[in-house]
């Protein structure tokens, strides 16, 4: 249920129009406060002097100003979003608006200028001339004047930080910052529980509704087989794509696979765009997507790249001593549920195999990826995990060796292969000494 819960906060998050709609409906009820309260005449004496005054004719006048005022300028803030959110699709990729569209700071201010209309709108409607009556919310009109003065302050700083979000650098620290939340969230600090054989195949369970796997309710899943005495293998992790009627797990008891399909259709969470609530690999993917489109010809931006390879190996420091999840749970000391996890050599493999590709002809990238790998491999002290950076760095030597004609180049290449090599033995010795 927990799994569950987090990938419906994350889908509230997606959200735009959810935190001003709040906002508005804030103002709705700040409006008919402040009126209830003009209605009842229960103003504190000292705070007289610092409310309005003023009559009815220029209550009117004031809060029209207001209201005109406040939904023109959210219309320019909306639009001013589209168009760094067209920008940032360009150049950063489709993907990574997302990250745009659940920005606080977009919504909330869009939001503030959407209260404060709302607000001015319902004391408007209050005010009243002689011959209807003579009200006029003194304090109603005093709190639209401090929310005016907010959206002034709201749009300064809402120029500043559209300008600032839409810089690349900034871009990737903050998906960065995704990634450690991630692999806070999804490793853990006491090794987990694995097995390195594959269950038994059982009977196919497949779903009619396909999508993107969101999140995976394993807790949920692992009680069911327990309690009718079976076992269940997941063949789908979050992050994958449902295809119906394809296969999505085994249940190895065949006279229950109509309950089983049930269960994982119950458990699994499908929707149109992928999650980051169980998927490790999310954050990793939107890094990579900015350093493969700095990368294209038309582009060519390596600082883009390097700044992208820079965040993933300090990711790869953070995972050091944490440990990957486990793919298999148990209760009461029997396997229920085997399910496909991210490893370590795929982990690497999603960071670095699309960027080393397209970065055949771009030396300084080549030699900033080694360099990389490099400065993990001597946080790294896990042999299996050393072994996967040798890996990519032998992978990154066959490119630039092919590609690279830079005599420069090469020699540098030569260079940092051989320091790597140099790392390893360091750590091999340490190891068993």
């Amino acid at each position: 249920m927990g799994n569950r819960l987090k990938g419906m906060l994350e889908t509230l998050g997606d959200l735009f129009w959810l935190r001003p709609a709040g906002l508005v409906a804030l103002g709705l009820l700040l409006a008919s406060l402040a009126i209830a309260a003009d209605r009842a005449d229960s103003l504190p004496e000292w705070l007289s002097p610092w409310v309005y005054s003023g009559g009815e004719a220029g209550a009117r006048d004031l809060l029209g100003a207001v209201a005109s005022s406040t939904i023109g300028v959210a219309g320019t803030v909306f639009s001013i979003t589209v168009a760094a959110l067209s920008l940032a699709s360009g150049q950063m990729g489709p993907r990574l608006l997302r990250n745009f569209t659940r920005d606080r700071g977009n919504q909330a201010a869009l939001g503030i200028f959407l209260g404060t209309f709302a607000y001015a709108l319902v004391v408007l409607r209050s005010v009243r001339s002689v011959e209807e009556g003579a009200f006029v919310p003194h304090l109603g009109v005093t709190g639209a004047l401090l929310l005016a003065l907010l959206c002034v302050g709201t749009l300064t700083w809402f120029v500043h930080h559209v300008a600032n979000g839409i810089n690349v650098d900034v871009v990737v620290d903050l998906v960065h910052r995704e990634l450690s939340t991630a692999i806070g969230d999804l490793t853990s600090a006491t090794e987990t529980l694995s097995s390195p054989s594959a269950s038994l195949p059982g009977t196919a369970i497949a779903l009619r509704k396909g999508g993107h796997l969101r999140t995976v309710d394993e807790g949920a899943l692992a009680d069911w087989a327990a309690a009718r005495g079976t076992a269940l293998t997941l063949l789908v992790r979050p992050g994958a794509w449902i295809f119906p009627g394809v296969p999505v797990a085994e249940v190895a008891d065949a006279t229950i696979a109509e309950d089983a399909t049930e269960a994982v259709a119950s458990a699994f969470a499908i929707g149109t765009r992928k999650a980051a609530a169980q998927d490790l690999e999310f954050a990793v993917r939107q890094l990579v997507e900015v350093a493969v489109r700095a990368l294209s010809p038309g582009i060519s931006d390596p600082f883009t790249a390097m700044a992208v390879l820079d965040r993933l190996g300090s990711a790869l420091c953070e995972v050091v001593p944490r440990h990957l999840p486990g793919n298999i749970i148990i209760r009461d000391g029997e396997v229920v549920l085997h399910q496909v996890v991210t490893n370590y050599d795929g982990l690497c493999d999603a960071m670095f195999h699309m960027i080393r590709q397209n970065a055949a002809n771009s030396p300084a990238v080549l030699l900033r990826m080694l360099d990389v790998l490099g400065a993990v491999l001597q946080a790294e002290r896990q042999p299996v995990r050393r072994a996967t950076l040798l890996r990519h760095a032998e992978l990154v030597a066959t490119v630039g060796r092919a590609s690279l004609t830079d005599p420069a180049a090469l020699s540098a290449l030569g260079t940092r292969i051989e320091r790597l090599a140099e790392s390893a033995r360091k750590a091999e010795a340490t190891e068993y000494s």
